[in-house]
């Protein structure tokens, strides 16, 4: 089967994980008529997700290569499902939020499993726009639920958007279960588990070293921002038009698969992250400006996809081997999914303290977090390749 098919079909996995987030960003109002007087509470339905990706990220490499990514992307897809319905029933609120938690473990698996998979089919050649692609899963999900959503929400409710979301990941499940091949399964020498090497010294491994885990820091700071600005966007830009919603993600696709696949056939994935951070923090002195105009959000999210085009293209441009690929998507993961846990409860609390102006400031401290992050690893790569050189020439 042609490679660009099986990409197509694991970008389409990745709707599914992705669309774990934004059924409930999209739904965040019809969940809050359910479980009413929940508060600030409620941001953990959407945020919780994230929990077993925060804990056990670091090993999300590890799992993908002990059962083998064609079994973690469709056992990631069958217990999402597992949990989507679940959710679907409308239990009482801790059954729920238990519901969630446990779709995070089937978050991890697909956004571990399904890049680590594109990197290895796809040709050096055809590697940056394949990643690029896939960076885009989150950005096409949101858009698409911001656009159907509401209209199915309107005609079933809460649980048809929820019982539309099991379809959905079943029916993935049974494509890739017949298209995938069987994978080679992969080891992870640098980083395993051993009797002297506890999981904190295996996170300080991680994350002291600047190739594995400058994707994942650069991460943390786009995630913190991305779902938590969809969720709460009435409070971010008031009264903002009724297309809004679905055109922020799509500006995002649109700057990723045109400008970022321009900019990645001629510069770093590293620079274009660089750049991206610089141009979104920009971007939120234009919202702040503006009183939060909807002009001002969109530029900000045309930024925001040159970082979500450079994010996961880093990850085999400074990882050459399959096992540190999955470990640095990993750290991606664990990062990742830290952003999202935290994003929405944190601006939620801002906005209710302060309103929407130390909110929109703390979204420009994550842009510039970001930006500084990967100029500090990337003057750390060099140092390394310069004590390399150095090493060799005596």
């Amino acid at each position: 089967m042609p490679p660009i098919i099986v990409i197509l079909a694991i970008w389409a996995a990745g709707l599914g994980a992705s669309a774990q987030y934004a059924k409930l960003a999209v739904g965040f109002d019809a969940l809050a008529e359910v479980y009413t007087g929940a508060g600030a509470a409620l941001g953990f339905a959407v945020s919780l997700l994230s929990l077993l990706g925060l804990v056990f990220g670091l090993s999300g490499g590890r799992l993908v290569g002990r059962i083998g990514p064609k079994r973690a992307l469709v056992g990631g897809l069958v217990l999402g499902a597992a949990m989507s319905a679940i959710q679907a029933l409308l239990p009482p609120l801790p059954i729920f939020l238990g519901a969630r938690t446990i779709e995070g473990l089937s978050h991890l698996v697909l956004v571990v499993a399904a890049p680590t998979l594109i990197a290895e089919i796809a040709s050096p050649h055809l590697r940056p726009a394949a990643m690029t692609l896939w960076s885009t899963f989150f950005s096409v999900a949101f858009a698409a639920l911001a656009w159907i959503g509401p209209d199915l929400i309107a005609a079933h409710g809460l649980a048809g958007l929820l019982w539309a979301h099991a379809a959905y990941a079943i029916g993935m499940a049974l494509i890739l279960m017949v298209m995938l091949p069987k994978p080679a399964r992969m080891t992870h020498p640098e980083i395993a588990p051993g009797p002297a090497r506890g999981p904190l010294r295996q996170h300080l491994d991680l994350y002291r070293d600047p190739y594995l885990s400058a994707p994942g820091w650069g991460w943390i700071f786009y995630t913190f921002t991305f779902v938590s600005i969809l969720t709460l966007l009435p409070q971010l830009s008031p009264d903002p038009p009724g297309w809004l919603p679905a055109i922020l993600p799509l500006a995002a696709i649109a700057s990723s698969l045109s400008l970022g696949v321009a900019l990645l056939s001629r510069f770093s994935a590293v620079t274009v992250s660089i750049a991206g951070f610089a141009l979104s923090a920009l971007a939120t002195f234009g919202i702040l400006a503006s009183g939060g105009a909807a002009w001002a959000v969109i530029v900000l999210f045309l930024c925001l996809g040159l970082v979500q085009a450079a994010g996961f293209a880093a990850v085999p441009e400074l990882n050459a081997a399959p096992e540190d690929r999955a470990m640095a998507n990993g750290a991606i993961a664990q990062t990742g999914n830290l952003g999202n846990l935290t994003g929405t409860p944190v601006l939620l609390a801002l906005l209710s303290l302060g309103g929407a102006k130390p909110a929109i400031l703390a979204l420009t401290a994550c842009y510039v977090a970001g930006f500084a992050a990967h100029v500090i690893h990337a003057r750390r790569r060099a140092h390394s390749r310069q004590d390399a050189s150095a090493s060799r020439a005596t």
